[in-house]
């Protein structure tokens, strides 16, 4: 049987029970041995019973024609909207997809409402978790400030006793550098990080689209890119402040999304500082000539005359698609490692909120169930390695989380925590193919690379696609 058919097989059974698996020449991905290659595995009641590695370690070749399985992906940035707007997403509906996307953890802003920014918040999170009844590992972030007011430190000490993995006030700045310094001090002491949504709002504000020639065209207010690197540049003077007297304080830069950005963080982790980031697929993959209807991914050439819809509000996100220019800088910050992670910045929202006037639309995309294709799409062209892209969804993010998400790749003896894919398989991007609740992307209709076929959390079934 080759190893596609083995990974189709229907295993049976209801979500969340344990799994069995032999996967006979698969290609295995494992980022922490650092190795890649031809393998065979096999999970018994859960567990990884066995992992034999027959063909020779390799970086890129031979995997195309294998399904490839990885670990489980971990996801630092989602939005899960309960409670507050369950239309948009529920956590089951938020996990759901996580799990159809090959997503084993993931964490979830605090933006809620009413806001994660204490214990009962926390409390009624972990029993919607429960109740949802997936083998997909759930975090939260709690508040930065108390009701994401940006006035006074939420309860640090309570948040972090009742489990949270970090602070953040997404959706917004951490405004006041006075508050983002006593937080960066109190996290560091019990050894979280500060997730900060690097934005300055007076340069942003009333911003519809990126500052560039498609916003000028269209006479859509320019959002400039100095509105997210004045921002980091003050983050990092302020990490770099605290670190003298907190020598464990983290900063994690999230969806960065321009040249100066990154390079503002490169030359902070050449200086030593502990600063993590990550990007988005989205502004890997698309920019803002999509806005006037371009649909080609950014590393290829522009099409004579567009294809797509102009205003589309699928497209209108927080931070805006940038140029060409600066979504090759986010891959060039994948490939060299300024970025630690991919993460989804999944926003689901319902027709209420994005059928309106671009200007008014609600920002986000709808991103866990597609990351997979548009990396796999930047894998194809040659722009980013397998092993890479891997590292990305998986060991990068899981080090950001630091003790919250103890993992080691493939262990023997260990629960199987994994992911199988055919990346030769190709799927359309529909509505219905959607597990979220939010069916707003500007993928729809669109082809991608990578079909997921089973995901596995914890050695219990999460996801398993359906008999072709």
């Amino acid at each position: 049987m080759s190893p596609r058919a083995a990974a189709s097989r229907r295993l049976g059974g209801e979500t969340g029970r344990p799994v069995d698996l032999d996967l006979t020449g698969a290609w295995l991905v494992d980022p922490w041995a650092g190795r890649s290659g031809v393998a065979d595995v096999v999970v018994r009641s859960g567990t990884i019973e066995s992992i034999e590695w027959t063909g020779a370690a390799s970086d890129d070749d031979g995997w195309a024609d294998r399904v490839v399985v990885t670990p489980g992906f971990t996801d630092l940035h989602v939005h899960l909207r309960e409670p507050g707007n369950s239309a948009a997403e529920t956590i089951a509906t938020g996990i759901a997809a996580a799990a159809h996307g090959g997503f084993t953890t993931v964490c979830a802003m605090p933006n809620t409402s009413p806001p994660l920014d204490g214990r009962g918040a926390k409390a009624r999170f972990d029993a919607a978790v429960a109740a949802a009844g997936s083998p997909v590992r759930a975090l939260a972030y709690g508040a930065a400030s108390a009701g994401r007011a940006g006035e006074q430190l939420a309860s640090v000490g309570d948040l972090a006793a009742a489990g949270v993995v970090g602070f953040s006030d997404d959706g917004s700045p951490i405004r006041s550098p006075a508050l983002l310094r006593n937080l960066l001090a109190y996290a560091g002491m019990i050894g979280l990080p500060v997730v900060d949504h690097a934005e300055d709002p007076i340069l942003s504000d009333g911003a519809e689209a990126n500052e560039g020639v498609p916003a000028t065209i269209l006479g859509l207010k320019g959002w400039p890119g100095a509105a997210e690197a004045s921002v980091v540049a003050r983050d990092l003077a302020i990490l770099a402040d605290v670190l003298r007297d907190v020598p464990t304080a983290r900063l994690h830069l999230t969806h960065l999304s321009t040249a100066a950005s990154l390079e503002l963080v490169r030359r902070a982790k050449v200086d030593g500082l502990p600063v993590t980031c990550d990007v988005t697929p989205h502004h890997l993959a698309l920019t803002d000539d999509w806005l006037l209807g371009h649909r080609t991914f950014a590393w290829q050439p522009l099409r004579a005359a567009p294809t797509g819809p102009r205003f589309d509000t699928a497209l209108k996100v927080n931070p805006p698609l940038r140029s060409r220019e600066d979504a090759a800088a986010c891959v060039a910050a994948l490939v060299d490692g300024t970025a630690d992670a991919i993460a989804t910045d999944h926003a689901p929202h319902g027709e209420v909120d994005k059928a309106v006037e671009f200007g008014l639309a609600a920002n986000g995309v709808s991103g866990l169930e597609t990351a997979l294709g548009v990396v796999l799409e930047l894998v194809a062209a040659a722009r980013l390695s397998l092993p890479r892209a891997v590292e990305a969804l998986t060991k990068g993010p899981d080090s950001v989380l630091g003790a919250t998400a103890p993992r080691a790749g493939f262990v023997v003896g260990a629960p199987a925590d994994l992911v199988v894919f055919d990346p030769a398989a190709r799927w359309t991007v529909t509505e219905a193919a959607l597990a979220s609740r939010g069916k707003n992307t500007p993928l729809l209709g669109r082809s991608l690379r990578g079909e997921v076929l089973l995901t596995v959390a914890g050695g219990r079934l999460a996801y398993e696609a359906p008999p072709a």
